[in-house]
Parts: structure tokens; C-alpha cells; sequence
């Protein structure tokens, strides 16, 4: 994924199928001077973690 999609994804109000390392996820916040993302899984909310926004696929 590029950081301006992941930004728009982000910045939406509209749930988007994201997924990394196969997982369902949720991007809370880009970074553009690291190029990461933070993101928590779908079925563990309260697990967060930094991630590179390259590994994030959006799926269809």
C-alpha cells in the first residue's frame, strides 16, 4: 500500500477490508516521515502495534 492511500483510509469514516500479515486490521494513525502505520487487529483491538505501510494490503 502507498502512505497516501493508507492516509485516506485513516482519515475515513468508511471501514476498509485492510489486512496485515494476513490479519484484518484497522489503521489508526500514518506516519509519513517513518513510513508506518499504527494499526490494531479487528479481532484483538487492544493489540496495536507500528508496522510499514508496504506490508498493508487493502483487499477487495
Amino acid at each position: 500500500m502507498n502512505i497516501g492511500r493508507a492516509k485516506e483510509i485513516a482519515e475515513s469514516a468508511e471501514v476498509h477490508n485492510v489486512t496485515y500479515e494476513g490479519f484484518p486490521v484497522i489503521i489508526q494513525h500514518v506516519d509519513e516521515q517513518t513510513k508506518t502505520a499504527r494499526i490494531y487487529s479487528k479481532q484483538n483491538p487492544e493489540y496495536e502495534q507500528t508496522v510499514p505501510i508496504l506490508n498493508l494490503i487493502e483487499e477487495e
